[in-house]
């Protein structure tokens, strides 16, 4: 039942079990991580190398894949080797009751991505998959000479950063947040996700700040940092809350979509990241 539960929470397009990922599940769902050559755009100078070759190396190393998604194209032949996305834990490195380091691999062999590694963390009440921000290491390896061998260094350069993030969270946690600091930062959350709704002549917003801030569940109701984080870093990504919005024609209702774009996912969860290092540092000040 928990497995289910949280396999409902990450969809964003992709494929989560609450279970190392075998390379058949993978398969099915996110083939461009088994692409072995480069997609016909990309020069001789390219070097594709699949992910599922570094994926093996890495699980030999002890990571394991528990999240993988890839991105849609519209342009025939080209989604067996579009940018994907797949969250990885190592085997060796003891999480807590209610979170898991992780280490985010993108990649894609059509030339819109290199290999990239961020620092994660994987909250289980709510199935959220966090990203860390601009102030710890991530890791870039191109597509040239002995790419596998780069990314799984590199994974190791990136898997140093958990007791840096661990800390954080920690730090997080002991931070109570009046409500007028909550709204602040899903004020600032709404700016992020709906940037048109704040330009100097703004398209509305489905929804307003505050809806950011409101809890989905019972234990998102206390009042730290790390809570108040977690719960607008899961309305702005997951989406769904229903609001009006004005139209040339009236009020029609509108929903908040999920953020499914890898792209998007990314850029949204670290600046979110980031909001919450500032505001630690104001409460600190």
């Amino acid at each position: 039942m928990m497995f289910n539960r949280y396999m409902r929470g990450m969809s964003n397009g992709g494929i989560a079990t609450g279970e190392a990922l075998t390379n058949a599940e993978l398969q099915a769902r996110v083939p461009s991580i088994f692409a072995a050559e480069a997609h016909e755009s990309r020069s001789a100078r390219f070097t594709p190398v699949p992910t599922i070759q570094v994926l093996d190396g890495l699980r030999a190393e002890g990571f394991e894949p528990f999240y993988a998604q890839q991105a849609r194209s519209r342009i025939e032949g080209k989604a067996a080797f579009t940018k994907h996305m797949v969250r990885l834990r190592h085997r060796g490195l003891t999480n807590g009751e209610d979170a898991a380091f992780e280490i985010i691999l993108v990649n894609a062999n059509d030339g819109t991505s290199s290999y990239q590694m961020i620092p994660g963390f994987f909250r289980f009440v709510c199935a959220n998959g966090l990203m860390a921000g601009e102030t710890f290491n991530e890791v870039k390896v191109r597509h040239s000479g002995d790419a596998v061998s780069e990314v799984i260094e590199g994974a190791y350069t990136v898997l140093e950063e958990a007791p840096r993030i661990t800390e954080a969270i920690s730090r997080f946690k002991g931070i109570v947040l009046e409500d007028p600091e909550r709204l602040a930062l899903a004020e600032a959350a709404h700016m992020l996700r709906f940037p048109k709704a704040h330009e100097a002549q703004p398209t509305p917003a489905p929804v307003q700040a505050d809806a950011l801030a409101l809890p989905r569940r019972r234990e998102d109701r206390a009042t730290d940092l790390w809570t108040a984080f977690n719960v607008v870093q899961e309305n702005v990504i997951r989406g769904g809350q229903r609001g009006m919005v004005r139209t040339d024609r009236g009020y029609k209702r509108r929903t908040v979509r999920e953020v499914s774009g890898i792209d998007q996912g990314k850029a949204l969860n670290r600046a979110l990241w980031t909001l919450t290092e500032r505001m630690a540092e104001l409460k600190a000040g």
